[in-house]
């Protein structure tokens, strides 16, 4: 069995076959954190290429070098532990690799700064999403699971890490696409007295409102993507996934970002909200996108008749007879309610997930190219 044939093997190791002090969870968390030092490393010699100007003042504050020291420590740490607890070191070893070679491109003095670039990628917004989301939620499916056969690095995870890569590094282009429709609205509406009445509301209740509002309009244009032929054939993308995880909604079509993005961001930049209730919308939903897709089973109770939780989002991905067409909500369950499409059993998870018939193709490219071929099948 080839190197990577192993690795990915241990990656995938069944839940029960990798139990608490089996070294499993502190190799992946060493490997996680060895890439992420190792990614680090190339944004700091690579700046002007990689960077992310709205979170640019994360390397300018000098915390990006506190950050990538903990970060390799830790690689170095977790990975000596897997190497002592696992009887596989494959993980173990290939954590502890990326962490050195990380640590010795860090001694290196990085090339001279070369004048800004007008194109830019997101390397640095990757490294984030990697560096937070990934070590929150890793441990969470690990030990509170809704499927605990699943493994947390299930089939295609690879598939989907590379979405997430893609859309990352295309964060320019998402944004100015994002921006667009907002920006036509800007310039043909007269929202002025709209704007004076937001404009006084309380920080708190101007992001309340902001989620109220663009949830609202998420929902319809989630509901045309299954509505209308041609849109379920990108919004199909999304839903081919098998395993339900914090990785599964990254699997979106370039098509259907740039639309859903830029319809659902229509009222938050032209309603006169404040930047910082703007920001911390984002920063809500960057999580909770996660939290709805993540394979965790808690339950809520009656929070669940308010607010959208994974189980519910699950329903809408099921493949299930009862779950087709449902639950378009990303936030407040409201809308579903109201308009008819609300569907959520006691107890129950869907039983299947994917889209029916399985006519998805796997891979990215295939998967980009699938709306547009002529022999689509569904």
């Amino acid at each position: 069995m080839s190197f990577v044939r192993k690795l990915k093997s241990q990656l995938e190791t069944p839940r029960e076959e990798r139990p608490f002090g089996s070294g499993w969870l502190s190799g992946t968390l060493a490997l996680l954190a060895g890439v992420t030092g190792f990614l680090m490393v190339i944004l700091r010699w690579y700046p002007e290429t990689f960077s992310y100007p709205e979170i640019a003042f994360v390397q300018e504050s000098g915390l990006a070098t506190v950050v990538l020291r903990f970060v390799l420590l830790a690689g170095y740490a977790l990975a000596l532990l897997s190497l002592i607890l696992s009887r596989r070191k494959t993980l173990g070893w290939t954590a502890l690799l990326v962490s050195v070679v990380a640590s010795l491109m860090a001694t290196t003095q990085p090339p001279v700064g070369q004048a800004p670039q007008s194109l830019y990628f997101g390397l640095d917004y990757f490294i984030i999403n990697v560096l937070i989301v990934g070590f929150l939620f890793v441990p969470l499916e690990r030990f509170f699971p809704a499927r605990s056969e699943q493994t947390v690095f299930r089939q295609e995870w690879q598939e989907d890490m590379f979405y997430y890569l893609i859309s990352s590094m295309l964060v320019q282009v998402l944004g100015f696409l994002t921006l667009a429709p907002a920006n036509f609205v800007n310039a043909t509406a007269d929202l002025d007295a709209v704007r004076a009445f937001i404009v006084g509301m309380p920080f708190w209740l101007q992001v309340i409102v902001i989620m109220l509002a663009t949830d609202f309009v998420q929902y319809w244009v989630h509901r045309a993507f299954h509505t209308f032929p041609i849109l379920w054939r990108f919004h199909a993308i999304h839903h081919s996934t098998k395993k339900m995880d914090w990785l599964a909604g990254a699997r979106m079509h370039f098509v259907e970002i740039a639309v859903l993005r830029g319809l659902t961001a229509v009222p938050m930049f032209t309603l006169g909200f404040q930047p910082e209730a703007i920001q911390a919308y984002l920063l809500i939903v960057y999580f909770y996108s996660s939290f709805i897709h993540a394979n965790i089973g808690w339950r809520f109770g009656f929070v669940e008749r308010f607010l959208v939780t994974p189980r519910f989002h699950h329903w809408h991905h099921g493949s299930d007879r009862d779950a087709i067409d449902i639950n378009y909500a990303s936030h407040f369950p409201i809308y579903d309610w109201l308009f008819g499409t609300h569907h959520l059993p006691d107890k129950e998870w869907p039983e299947n997930y994917g889209v029916v018939g399985d006519t998805v193709p796997r891979g990215y490219w295939r998967q980009f190219l699938y709306p547009f071929r002529s022999d689509r099948q569904g």
